[in-house]
């Protein structure tokens, strides 16, 4: 543990002073004896001088305990309670202090701690009538993000500088196919709030759209907006329709270039559509080209035909010859219409929907066309199924109609339940058996419905979804069935998707404060701490001695902008580290062998956390032990990560320098932080995000407001000579 200057000083003084006294001491008694009786002290002393500087220095370490034990009793605690009366003020609700100090500072602690209760009352109580006077407001928003999350369009909105402070879930999963690490970060490193749209789109593009618009304003145009399609760094092909974001406060309504605030980017990947509508057109080309050929040797096939005095070998080669061109065009035709039908399947959208909802969209189709009662049983209310819900309720029509007409069935049921990773949907209905050569030909025939026809079979939409189906009897109840397995959506996206279903859920990912920030031409050195933006992240790895051989095992970030801890935008991954893992190091982290097996080596993993981390600043505890791994791969990889680093080790002991420990655990129960998943890199990065948090406004009431400031103070302190 350091120990304070000014004991080392104090202890210092004493022992001086004790040495003067001691000299002065035996001065004055050797000034009072003869010389004879002094040569007599002295000849009995200076075998013994040995002892007396032993009996000084031990009495000096009685001095220091003791003063050490006052010292930490009535001078350290003080600046403990201190320390921890900032950390009350800081933060948003009061914890109980746990001071150990004296009877007068412990009785002052309680004291603190009752003022800071009444405080967090006085705070509730202005909240609440806060909250009351802001409903209107709140149900705008909460229309807002109801909007943005049914919206089955890409919705990215931009301040001036380019930095994104909204976007839905659709543009999220738009940006994961975007991404060149799509396994890896989902899109992360690409749209996140603050993070810059120009990762996707080419800056200069963007300011000519702006121009375009700003000229459409000038001229009065009421809903000015620019269209272009662009192709991005992973090949995809974008349609983006831009429109201004303009303040609403503009003066008489003038709309000039001082009244735009951001922009609103609504993306559509048209790359798809684009090579299938290349496909259809070399498919027409080649029907248009083969067809006229055909055409023209049929023509001259008859026109010779037509002669009378024509021999009956030749008049038979060139019957042969319309057949051949019959048979060539009807084959041509045959397969344009086989893969336009391929096209067809491939257009199918698979959305997320409640397997309650689809088996009543069929039971009311059923019933309404069959005129046939349709019942449901084992509904499992919880299950999701990954559908197209109108081409499966089609099928299952189909199938029913069949039924009826030809085996006049009574009425029907349908049960739904799940069948291991996949549901389990079952048409049952009692009556006669069906032939599974029955059941073969209408699996196979093109599904109709009365009038109306499709190209489309109950094979293809099993097909599409990736699932199967089959005919089965049960000879004991004298039933019998079409049972379909279908994909079940996982349980991480049931939970997103319950979540979405749910008014909490419903806000998406924005932060309208950033149409505040102004134009990133400061340097970023001399930046305010709470404007930046961070990623705080943390590593799990196989030892504690990187320069030794140790690797990286987990890697996990979260990212902190404008205030907030934006939890949806993470990163975590686990890392094959090219080695085993000591047996000793799995209890703490938990990370076993076969978890990291198949995983991406750490070259694969850092270009996509360089990319998450880009144009932010890094922040992670004890962070030169982070930071030793990173900079070991920078050969293998040759990404150099010279973000500015801070680390919440060393400004905890600037704005906590009397407290005995500095551990992020410790740390946390400081700030009166849950900790959640400690010794997994997201759960400690989430950990290391919320002190950070609590520590800015703490450096600012010390001075420390720039990135500048904070960096220096950092390195001031005692553990900023740990190397690594």
């Amino acid at each position: 543990m350091k120990i304070d200057r000014r004991l080392l000083l104090a202890i210092g003084v004493i022992g001086l002073a004790t040495l003067v006294w001691l000299a002065l001491t035996i001065g004055l008694i050797a000034s009072t004896l003869a010389p004879a009786q002094l040569a007599l002290v002295t000849e009995q002393l200076a075998p013994r001088l040995v002892l007396i500087g032993l009996t000084w220095l031990f009495g000096l370490m009685v001095i220091s305990a003791t003063l050490r034990w006052l010292f930490r009793r009535y001078a350290s605690a003080p600046a403990r309670l201190l320390e921890q009366t900032q950390v009350l003020l800081a933060a948003p609700r009061a914890a109980p202090l746990n001071h150990r100090g004296t009877k007068e500072t412990k009785a002052l602690a309680d004291a603190i701690f009752q003022l800071a209760t009444q405080r967090d009352h006085l705070r509730a109580d202005v909240a609440t009538q806060i909250a009351l006077a802001s409903q209107g407001v709140q149900q705008e928003k909460n229309r807002l993000a109801a909007l943005m999350a049914e919206l089955t369009q890409s919705v990215v909105v931009c301040n001036l500088d380019g930095r994104i402070i909204l976007y839905n879930s659709r543009a999220r999963l738009q940006f994961k196919a975007l991404s060149q690490a799509p396994t890896l970060v989902g899109g992360a490193e690409l749209v996140g709030i603050g993070r810059s749209i120009y990762a996707v789109f080419d800056r200069q593009l963007v300011a000519h759209a702006l121009e375009a618009i700003q000229q459409r304003m000038n001229r009065g145009a009421g809903n000015p907006s620019a269209q272009f399609v662009t192709t991005t760094q992973a090949g995809q092909l974008l349609k983006v329709q831009m429109a201004p974001v303009r303040d609403a406060q503009a003066e008489g309504g003038v709309l000039g270039g001082a009244d735009i605030t951001g922009f609103v980017l609504m993306l559509d990947n048209v790359t798809r559509a684009f090579e299938e509508e290349h496909l259809r057109d070399q498919l027409l080309h080649g029907l248009t080209e083969g067809t006229r050929s055909s055409l023209a040797n049929i023509q001259a096939a008859v026109d010779m035909l037509a002669y009378p005095d024509l021999d009956g070998e030749m008049r038979e080669r060139f019957f042969g010859v319309v057949r051949e061109e019959l048979g060539s065009m009807s084959q041509r035709i045959t397969d344009m219409t086989q893969k336009a039908t391929e096209g067809l399947k491939a257009r199918w959208p698979l959305e997320e929907m409640l397997g309650a909802d689809v088996l009543l969209a069929a039971q009311r189709r059923i019933e309404a066309r069959s005129k046939r009662s349709v019942t449901l049983e084992t509904l499992d209310a919880s299950l999701w199924l990954r559908v197209d819900s109108f081409s499966l309720t089609q099928a299952l029509d189909y199938l029913a109609m069949r039924l009826v007409d030809e085996f006049d069935i009574k009425f029907f049921r349908l049960r739904l339940q799940a069948n291991g990773n996949r549901a389990q949907l079952d048409l049952i209905w009692t009556g006669q058996a069906v032939s599974t050569e029955t059941v073969m030909s209408w699996e196979m025939d093109s599904m109709r419905f009365g009038a109306q026809s499709t190209p489309l079979t109950v094979r293809d939409v099993v097909e599409r979804h990736g699932g199967e189906m089959w005919f089965e009897r049960e000879r004991v109840r004298h039933e019998a069935f079409f049972r379909f397995l279908l994909p079940l959506v996982s349980a991480q996206e049931q939970f997103e998707a319950t979540q979405n279903e749910q008014d909490q859920g419903r806000p998406e990912f924005y932060d309208f404060d950033l149409f505040q920030s102004t134009d990133q031409s400061r340097a970023l050195e001399d930046q305010p701490l709470s404007a930046l933006i961070y990623t705080v992240f943390d590593t799990e790895t196989t030892g504690l001695n990187p320069s030794g051989g140790d690797q990286i095992i987990q890697l996990g970030a979260a990212r902190c902008v404008n205030g907030k801890l934006l939890k949806q935008e993470s990163f975590e991954q686990l890392v094959d580290p090219g080695r085993l893992i000591p047996a000793a190091t799995i209890p703490i982290h938990g990370i076993t062998q076969d978890m990291v097996a198949g995983k991406p080596k750490i070259t694969k993993v850092l270009p996509a956390f360089y990319a998450f981390a880009q144009d932010t600043v890094l922040v992670a505890h004890n962070a030169a032990f982070d930071m030793r791994f990173l900079q070991l791969q920078e050969k293998n990889t040759g990404l150099v990560f010279n973000h500015p680093v801070l680390d919440t080790l060393l400004l905890s002991a600037v704005v906590h320098p009397n407290q005995e420990s500095h551990r992020l655990e410790d740390i946390a129960e400081r700030f009166n932080i849950t900790v959640l998943g400690r010794h997994t890199a997201l759960g400690d990065a989430l950990v290391t995000a919320e002190v950070w948090l609590r520590l800015i406004p703490l450096l600012q009431a010390l001075g420390i407001t720039t990135l500048r400031q904070a960096r220096e103070a950092a390195q001031k302190t005692y553990y900023a000579r740990l190397k690594y």
